[in-house]
């Protein structure tokens, strides 16, 4: 028997992602999120959803654009950081010794030491209650070479990305190799 818990934000994997932005000043951010995936295939795009008192919201309401960087494992301490501390008030760069690279393809800086990136223009925003929903084109993807598998993708299990679990408030890293998508279930037809 299944047990009611409510309407609560309870769902699993919750990525953690580190959003990158340039302020009006031209100073580059980071923060992480918890609220976003993947929405659409053609055109390539991913939504997050961010509260309008952060400060990375108001840079992407008039850039229109930011990068998606994806931690790994070793740099989970780093995802924490940007999600503790406003950069109202800080330079996260600064404190970090992260460094930020221009993005080649939209007006957001992208952190270089982290594995994967992806580089987003702004095409829809949703306001949400709480959250605006930001849509981002995914205008272009980087990854580290030491990530990428024989065919030159990215592999999961290299990049290490870590998960949130938003009750606990908790991260975990992600398990084990389960089988072939569209393969596996094969079996039951």
């Amino acid at each position: 028997m299944k047990k009611s818990l409510g309407a609560k934000t309870l769902v699993y994997p919750t990525p953690v992602w580190v959003i990158g932005t340039y302020d009006k000043d031209g100073k580059p951010n980071a923060m992480t999120i918890a609220w976003g995936g993947i929405c659409c295939s053609q055109p390539p795009c991913v939504s997050v959803s961010l509260r309008k008192a952060t400060y990375s919201y108001g840079s992407i309401m008039e850039r229109k654009a930011f990068t998606l960087n994806v931690p790994s494992e070793a740099q989970a301490r780093y995802a924490d950081y940007f999600g503790m501390v406003s950069g109202r008030n800080a330079d996260k760069f600064a404190a970090t010794g992260l460094t930020p690279v221009k993005g080649g393809h939209v007006d957001a800086p992208y952190i270089k030491e982290f594995p994967l990136v992806l580089e987003c223009r702004v095409i829809q925003t949703h306001e949400i209650g709480l959250h605006t929903q930001f849509i981002g084109e995914i205008m272009d993807v980087k990854a580290d070479e030491s990530v990428l598998n024989e065919k030159g993708v990215p592999d999961i299990e290299k990049i290490r990305p870590i998960i949130f679990s938003p009750e606990r408030r908790a991260y975990h890293r992600v398990g084990g190799y389960l089988g072939e998508a569209f393969s596996i279930g094969k079996e039951i037809k």
